[in-house]
């Protein structure tokens, strides 16, 4: 197992499935009295978050907490990090604290890739600006292999602010590793020029959801980024909902089996709305439950709960 998870590019596809498969025999202590494995007693994990959340730090703290780790939530707002702390610094005062794992959110890219270098212990990537967020890409794998039985062959179609989002680059590279097929769908403007060549060369690129829809397995719907955005990426909110939102009558246009999924928060009535984010074909909050499980696999297995 590797050290740290950075990147959806530091699984190949054995590892990645170690994950999903050890994230499968977790989701079963959600359905006990008690939801505590002993696996991490005595082991210190940190989430160290530099962006706001919900979703991801909620669901780090419950992993950790399930496997009967200690938990440190550190958040920039109140501590060091508005005195003008750096990044380094925090990192060594973590260190001396004997963090084994450290979960951190930040709006920096690149910049758990630099922890990594400061710390002995694990560092897993909660998102680091509009570059990577490789557990939320595993959840979303885990939640298409449960609803549809298989990855390999599977044809997604990833929809939305690709530009902005660091969802979609983790997503696009695992589920090529496992297999699946990919393809980009949004305006011109928010699909970069150069991300089939740089991710992976086999995903697709559209622009026009209607074509593609009829032939997908999964679609997933991706948040319209508007904090990122400086400048006008599309003429109006309603403009894009009626070019790229997925509503009743485009969903009635998926395949019978089809799901739908969305990686939250949602900008309902925009890229999604009420009917399709609350029927049956969504996963949305499956995703949030598969969400904990995931990451207990993933710091049980980075920590070496299988050798304790």
């Amino acid at each position: 197992m590797i050290k740290h998870l950075l990147s959806g590019a530091d699984l190949d596809a054995d590892t990645a499935t170690e994950i999903l498969d050890t994230a499968a025999e977790m989701a079963t202590v959600a359905g006990r009295e008690i939801k505590k494995l002993p696996a991490l007693r005595g082991r210190t994990v940190v989430n160290l978050f530099y962006e706001d959340s919900t979703r991801t730090r909620i669901s780090f703290e419950a992993a950790a907490k399930r496997l009967s780790a200690d938990v440190i939530n550190f958040s920039a707002k109140g501590s060091s990090v508005t005195k003008g702390e750096s990044l380094k610094d925090t990192a060594l005062t973590l260190q001396a604290m004997g963090a084994d794992a450290v979960v951190v959110r930040h709006p920096a890219s690149g910049a758990p890739h630099r922890l990594a270098n400061w710390v002995d212990g694990s560092v897993v990537n909660a998102g680091d600006g509009t570059h990577e967020h490789p557990t939320q890409a595993l959840l979303d794998a885990y939640t298409m292999r449960a609803r549809l039985g298989r990855l390999a062959g599977l044809s997604v179609a990833v929809v939305g602010d690709v530009l902005h989002s660091r969802v979609a680059r983790s997503n696009v590279l695992l589920l090529s590793t496992l297999g699946a097929k990919v393809t980009l769908v949004g305006p011109p403007t928010l699909i970069p020029v150069d991300i089939a060549g740089a991710l992976a060369p086999a995903i697709d690129v559209s622009y026009d959801l209607d074509s593609v829809l009829p032939g997908v397995d999964v679609v997933m719907m991706l948040r319209v980024q508007r904090e990122r955005m400086n400048d006008s990426y599309f003429p109006s909110a309603r403009e894009y909902a009626r070019r790229y939102g997925l509503d009743g009558p485009r969903m009635r246009r998926l395949p019978e089996h089809a799901i739908v999924m969305h990686p939250g928060p949602m900008n309902r009535g925009m890229e999604i709305t009420p009917e399709v984010a609350d029927s049956p074909r969504s996963t949305i909050v499956e995703q949030v439950t598969n969400g904990v499980s995931v990451r207990m696999a993933v710091l049980y297995l980075l920590l070496g709960g299988n050798n304790r």
